[in-house]
């Protein structure tokens, strides 16, 4: 699981986006989740800049982004099961 979060939060490099195929996946679930799945996508991207911009090694900046977006998947599934997750992204 910590390999798979550290390789997805590599691709915070690049700014936040929603591209043609990215709005067609997300179609397929409800608002909230995409609203929570849209601010942890802005937060993380300009967090990895930030952090870049101080001159953290890489490694350790992917490392802290990846530590949030396991909070951000945390408050999806608790959405998905219904239970509350205190994210403050709504629909």
């Amino acid at each position: 699981m910590r390999r798979v979060l550290v390789e997805a939060a590599w691709s915070y490099r690049f700014p936040a986006r929603k591209t043609r195929i990215i709005e067609q996946r997300a179609e397929k679930t409800s608002p909230t989740v995409q609203a929570i799945a849209w601010e942890a996508q802005k937060r993380l991207c300009g967090r990895y800049r930030r952090l870049s911009a101080t001159g953290k090694a890489k490694q350790q900046v992917t490392t802290a982004v990846a530590r949030e977006l396991a909070g951000f998947l945390w408050a999806i599934a608790c959405e998905a099961m219904g239970k509350p997750h205190g994210s403050r992204a709504t629909a």
